[in-house]
Parts: structure tokens; sequence; C-alpha cells
């Protein structure tokens, strides 16, 4: 890579970034070229391209099932998809790779666009810079429209725009002199706010579009009344309760003495610090840490009845005038699993929240670690006037749940009414806010009827700490070319494309939260306005069609936007794999399928055992820990017409000699011993068991989680069948977890490919089905024919499963595993021989 450029132009707010990275193959044979890209997870990718000596190969975005079907061609054929991925907190990536001629060039082109997001006073365009090695030419360029008050150290004056450049040499990118190690890894910020109206705000009319930005400076604070609602259930036991309690500590010291508080802790049981809500006065708030500092973890999770309870304490100060006329009041829930006691339906649950709070107030959810049911609170937070905010287990969660906090805490404007004249304009966003915060800025944008006129009557009505507030206001088309003659127009139809971008981010959270009508009206504009300007969003995928190799055509390649939660999925490049596992995953389920999931390399290995129902089979074995699982197969009720005997695994057995562990899990309940004592659970109820050395959580009629200390965690997944099915019965899956905690001795069927595999597939071909070719695995000393295909994860989606690509090894994975599969047959569910 000898060149890389990130030119990004923020005009209004809205930026649209250009990244440009050139390489050249200096090789005597043909290579693959990667470039990765980390992009806001709030930003739609709206172009990609590339250029391959002279010759360029451009994107389009299609209908997310189209290219679903694109995708899935090319992988049946064994060839590639690119995929844009999480990666982290704040981002995603983009990931690409093409193979490129000897001593030739490749170009690549991302552009993406974002709005801006103003939180705590101020705006923040991040840049991730991680180049992995030395560049010859280096440039990051940021122009920001119109002028700020300050952008870092630099004072801007008397200039309409501020322009940063960061362009370091090579020896300045350098980690020592002569080293070929670069500096250069992190993020590069720029954070700044706008001088603002006093009062309208900010008016721009340009080319038959409006952008209105509103964020009044110097007003006072609106009393709140927030009642916290704290997850104190077995799975926040550790460092998630120790950090929320440290948060809210804190934030009780930030409350203001008008506000109204009050404190609803929840397990299994609901209970509150006080009946009411309560002033803030210092002694008060002294008070309430102290209880704060007394929670203890115990129990399940019943969401429903700790929200109900929040919002009846409210209602009732509304009711007996306990809490101020004006006056803004939300309910502030953090929890770190899913609803498995009391009404444990999640469309339920939403719908008695939304009915409850009857837009009274608002709610605003914090999901605590991986395990939290992100979608559910997202959605029940923006039925209710609120936002949901996902907090990631790390050391800083408690500056994160702090950090929340701030940009809700201080509400200045309630029931905020932005007003335009209705005979000039039309595809309006959202204009009415349940409040504004301080520190944030609402954004109202809009198609004109006229695109000539002279004189635009904006009005905004809202409810303010002591009287109403009522301003208006005119605003007037702007010229661009006038008020920027020395350059060309910034980027295309900006306030056009601002205003897609954000009708089309409203469209699809009320595809979340409206009406069975909403949903799909709100569905087909925002697929239509996606494909119309080229947005990758939920709904699309952008296809890039990838130039020929010696071998022929390659696939083209997919980038879907990603939301929260969603886990990536994808396959090697090219037409030949060759890989070394970092950080595989492990699963056997259905009939049995064997699964090594290799994420990092986007490929999988997988194979069946077939063998007589009721054989028992070690899975996972390590010595140096005394872990050891077992797992017996179980067939049909009956041989099926077509004579195939179906087995899966029916009995687990699980043990940890050096903690004095044992479970049996079967598709009925699940048998926990330790020390000589004995406890059973079913399935048919979701439930919790905590102990010094072992963690349980049962989540009715799906799955069991299994967490020893200091070790392993395992998954058992619960297969439901009709009970009046002629032939299948239940039947259990197994998934691990954290694996790289097993030591490296670690055997068993699953287990021997803890520690990496390394294979290498080559000369693919036609197999017996179209759809399936087959190829030759180089693994472990052996020449193998394996076919492509695919097996199913249940992890997400326990009625549906996942299809994962995969290369299948056959004659009962002969080849693959060590020795043969009856080497591991076990003569009972805990023996180990």
């Amino acid at each position: 890579m000898y060149s890389v450029k990130v030119n990004c132009k923020v005009a209004s707010r809205f930026a649209h970034t250009v990244i440009t990275s050139s390489a050249l193959n200096k090789a005597n044979s043909s290579q693959e070229v990667f470039f990765e890209v980390d992009l806001p997870k709030t930003a739609f990718i709206t172009n990609f391209s590339m250029e391959i000596e002279g010759q360029m190969y451009t994107s389009e975005v299609k209908e997310k099932e189209k290219a679903k079907k694109q995708y899935e061609k090319a992988v049946s054929t064994g060839r590639t998809a690119g995929l844009v991925k999480a990666s982290g907190r704040k981002m995603e990536r983009f990931s690409v790779s093409v193979n490129i001629a000897a001593n030739s060039n490749v170009t690549f082109i991302l552009t993406y666009e974002e709005l801006l997001q103003r939180k705590l006073g101020q705006y923040e365009i991040m840049t991730r810079v991680k180049p992995k090695q030395l560049v010859q030419h280096f440039e990051v360029c940021r122009c920001v429209h119109p002028i700020p008050q300050n952008i870092l150290l630099w004072q801007i004056s008397m200039n309409p725009r501020a322009h940063i450049s960061f362009c370091p040499t090579l020896d300045q990118q350098r980690k020592c002199p002569g080293c070929d190690g670069t500096l250069i890894d992190g993020d590069f910020f720029i954070k700044y706010d706008v001088n603002r109206a006093e009062t309208i705000g900010d008016i721009q009319i340009v080319n038959g579009y409006f952008v209105h930005f509103f964020a009044p400076p110097d007003l006072p604070q609106v009393p709140k009344n927030v009642v916290f609602v704290i997850d104190r259930s077995g799975s926040m036991s550790g460092i998630k309760l120790k950090q929320t309690k440290e948060a809210i500590l804190t934030i009780l010291n930030d409350l203001a003495e008008d506000d109204n508080f009050g404190i609803v802790l929840f397990d299994s049981h609901i209970s509150t610090w006080k009946e009411s809500l309560t002033k803030a006065t210092k002694e008060i708030v002294s008070e309430a840490q102290k209880f704060i500092q007394g929670i203890t973890d115990l129990g399940t999770t019943n969401i429903n009845d700790a929200v109900m309870k929040a919002v009846d304490m409210i209602m009732k100060g509304i009711r007996d005038k306990k809490v101020p006329e004006r006056s803004v009041s939300m309910v502030i829930l953090l929890t770190d699993g899913m609803p498995n006691s009391g009404e444990s339906s999640v469309p339920q649950i939403q719908e008695n929240v939304r009915d409850a709070m009857g837009g009274n107030m608002s709610l605003f959810c914090l999901g605590f670690g991986n395990d939290v049911d992100y979608s559910f609170l997202d959605v029940m937070s923006r039925q209710n006037q609120g936002l949901a905010r996902k907090i990631y287990e790390g050391s800083d969660a408690t500056v994160q749940l702090q950090g929340f906090y701030e940009e809700v805490a201080s509400p200045l404007l309630s029931e905020v009414d932005l007003r335009y004249p209705d005979n000039l304009v039309n595809s309006l966003t959202t204009s009415h806010y349940k409040q504004l915060f301080n520190g944030s800025e609402i954004v109202v944008a809009g198609r004109l009827t006229d695109n000539n006129l002279d004189n635009f009557l904006v009005e905004v009505f809202a409810q303010g700490f002591e009287d109403d507030f009522i301003v208006k206001g005119q605003a007037s088309a702007q010229e661009w070319d006038i008020l920027y003659p020395e350059q060309e127009y910034i980027f295309g139809d900006y306030t056009e494309r601002l205003w897609a971008y954000l009708t089309i981010q409203q469209l699809l959270s009320k595809r979340e939260t409206g009406t069975a009508e909403e949903k799909g009206n709100a569905t087909a504009l925002a697929l239509e306005m996606s494909l119309q300007y080229s947005f990758v969003t939920s709904l699309t995928s952008m296809v890039v069609t990838k130039p020929e190799t010696d071998e022929g055509p390659e696939g083209p390649l997919i980038a879907d936007k990603l939301t929260e939660g969603m886990r990536p999925s994808g396959l090697g490049e090219g037409n030949t794999w060759t890989h070394s596992s970092i950080s595989p995953t492990y699963f056997v389920d259905g009939d049995p399928h064997f699964m090594i999931e290799l994420p990092e390399q986007e490929d999988a290995l997988c194979f069946n055992i077939d063998d007589k129902p009721g054989t028992i089979f070690n899975l996972v074995r390590d010595q140096l820990t005394g872990i050891l699982v077992n797992g017996q197969t179980i067939g049909d009720k009956k041989v099926a017409p077509d004579g195939k005997v179906n087995t899966y695994f029916g009995r687990f057995g699980i043990v940890h000699q050096g903690l004095g562990v044992r479970l049996e899990v079967t598709t009925r309940d699940i048998t926990v011993s330790q020390d000589g004592k004995q406890a059973k659970l079913f399935w048919s109820d979701s439930a919790s068991l905590k102990g010094t050395n072992m963690d349980l959580q049962v989540t009715k009629d799906r799955s069991l989680t299994v967490t020893l200390r200091d070790s392993v965690r395992f998954v058992v997944i619960l297969h439901k069948v009709w009970k009046q099915h002629p032939y299948h019965q239940d039947y259990l899956g197994f998934y691990t977890l954290d694996s790289h905690l097993l030591s490296p001795s670690v055997h068993g069927l699953l287990g021997q490919f803890y520690h990496g595999v390394q294979f290498e597939v080559r000369d693919m071909h036609p197999g017996k089905v179209s759809e399936k070719p087959d190829a030759t695995m180089l693994v472990k000393g052996q020449e193998l024919t394996v076919t492509r295909g695919w097996q199913r994860d249940f992890r997400w989606d326990v009625k549906n499963g996942e299809n994962i690509p995969c290369w299948f090894i056959h004659s009962n994975g002969n080849g693959l595993i060590d020795g043969n599969h009856t080497d591991y047959i076990m003569s009972g569910l805990f023996k180990t021989v």
C-alpha cells in the first residue's frame, strides 16, 4: 500500500467521507490485496469502486433479497462474499479483497455519509487510522462548513470554513529510525460546535429542500422526575453489579434539588427504596446512596413488573401533585438479560409498558453486556419517546453509564413542536419531540413545493421551565455559489441527501415500532428511498462485481448494513483457501452435525457422525482441567418410510472434577450434582442457579448456559418437536464458548480442534449436486475430497437456525478427526473409556 487518503467534507452537520487507498503488487506472481475500513455505525455506505490497471469496477445498491440470491449463488460455487461486519462500540468494518496480477496496482474508493449528532454540546468526527504499515502518501483531510467556534487547539476567525489536515511523512510514521513498523494506530478525532442563533435556530434552504437545526442556548433546566430501575438478578453478579452501583452513586450526586427520584430493584421479585418519588435534597440523596451500596444479586429477571412499578410511582406523583406541573418524567431501566420471570413474552411486555406510560413519560434502556436482548430494549424505548444504549462489558462500563445519563440529565424543553407552512412543505421528517436535552439538537428536514420562495416562516412551540417557549422566524433560500464563490459546491445536493438520510432513519425506526399497516408502509418507502439514493441500509445490500481471474469470474461482493446485536458471517476469499484457525467456535447439533466455525477466517469445517441410537461419544476431555463432556444419541420414534435412520443427541454428561461439579442434561430436565448435593431444573421454567464454582441459566424451552468458574462456558440448545409428530422427537445441541481457556491437551470429537486446525482447499470442481461443488482438502498430511455445503447454527434462532457455509468432510469425518469415530465411543455418560 503506497497511498491512503481520507477526505471528509461536512456541510451543516452532514458528513461526506471518501476513503481512497492504492496498493501495488511488487511480487512476480498474483496476490490477494485486502482493503479494510472501519466506519461509524450511524453512517450509510453510498458507493464503492475499484480501479485495476485503468479498468473501473463499480457498485450497485440492490434490494437485500435480490442481492442475497446473487450472494448465495456465488457461495454455492465456492466463490467469495465481502461483508460489512461489527467492529467495536462505534464502528463497523467494511472488508474486501481482490486478486491482483504481478507488478499491477489497484485503487479502492469507499464513500459513506452520516448526519453528525450533537451530544453534550459538541459534534464529533472520528476516523479510525490503522494502516498496519508505512504509507508513502498518507493524508487525513477534514473540511467543515460553516465556521465553527473552535476545533481542538485551532482558533478560527474570518474564514467561512475550517480545514484540518494530517499528513505525516514516512519518518514521522516510523516507530523508530530505520524501523518498518508504523506508529499510526488509533482514532483521529475532531470535536467542535457551531455558532448558533439565539432562538429560532439554523435554517438552510438549498435546491428545493430545507433543514432546520434547533438548539437554543442558555435555557434553564426543567425539573425531572426519574425512576431508576436496576436489575439485581444473578447474572448481574460480580463486576457488572459493582460498576452499576458505582455509576448510580455518581448519578445521584448529579441530581438537582428540584428533581424527584425513585429506585426500583428487581430480580424475580420487585422492591423499592421508597414507595413514592422523593425530592433530591442532599440528605435524601445520601440516604439513597447507602441503600444502593447494600444491593446484592439473586434470582431471575422480571422486567415487566419492575417497569410497571416505576410507572406507577411517577403516575402517583403526578396525580397527587407531588411533582412540579412543568417537569419531565422518565424511567431509566438497566438490565443485562432477557425477561425470564413473571411476564416473559417480549411483545406483551412492550404492549404493557406502552399502555401504562401512555405518552406521559419517556423510557431509556441500558442493555449491559453481550447476553442482553438489545432489540427488545431498543424497540420498547422508541415506543415510549426514549432511546436505548448498549453498555459494553469492560473496565470503563461505569463511565459509559454515567455518560449516557449526562445526555438525558438536563431537559430544557418538553413537547417541542416545530411548525412550517403547510402549503410550502411536504415530506417532512419528524417535527414533534417529547423533550430537548441540554447539549443536544433537534434536526428537521423537508421538501419544498416552491423552489423560488423568498420568505419561509418557522414557528417553535414548547413548554419551558416556567413559561411556554414560543419563537418565530423567517428564512430565505441560500445561493451556495454566492456564499462560497472561491470553490465549487461543497458536495452535490447535500440538503436533499440529508433529508433522505433522516427520512430513511425514521422510517426504519417506524417499521419496528408502528402498527402492522405502518410497518408495511414504512418498509416499502424506506426501501424505495434507499435504492433511489444508493444508501446501504438494513433493507438493501451493495453488490460489487469483481474482475475475472485466471480461474474464471469471481463472485460478487455483498455489503450489508448491520444493526446492533447482529453478528457477521461469511466466507473466505478467492477460489483457494489457506487458513490457520484463531478463536474458532465449535458445536454439534442436528443429525448430529459437527461444526468447526472459524469466524476470523470466515470459513468453517463440518462433518456428521452416523451410528446406532444409544451410542455415547466423548465430545470434550481435558485431563489437566478435569473437564469431561459426553453425549448420548437417540433415534426417531420409528423408522421413516424412506428407511433412513436419523440420530440426534438426547443426553449430555458434563463433569468438572476439580470443582466437584456434575451435570446430566436431557430433553426433559437438568440434574446438577455438587459436593454430595443434588438439584433438578426443568426446561418448562426459566431459572438461574448461582454457585461458588458454577452458574446455570435456563431460558424456558430454549437453552441452558453453563459457566464454570475461571473456565469454559457451554450452551445446550433444546429443540422442541411437536409431540404428535409420527417420527421425530425432542433433541439437544451442544455449543462451546471460551474454548481457549482449556489446556493444549484437550481432546474429543470437538475438543481436538479447540487449539487450531490447518487446512488448504484447492482444485474446486462440480460435484454430484450442482449447488455443492467438490474440492480437494489438504489436512493433517492427507488429501480428502470435500463438498461445499451448509449447516445450521441455532444459537441466535432456535426455530430456524442460521445457514453457515462450510466444507463438509465425508465418512464420519475420517481424515479430519484423529483416528476413527469409534475411538470416541464411551461405556457410560460419565466414563472416560
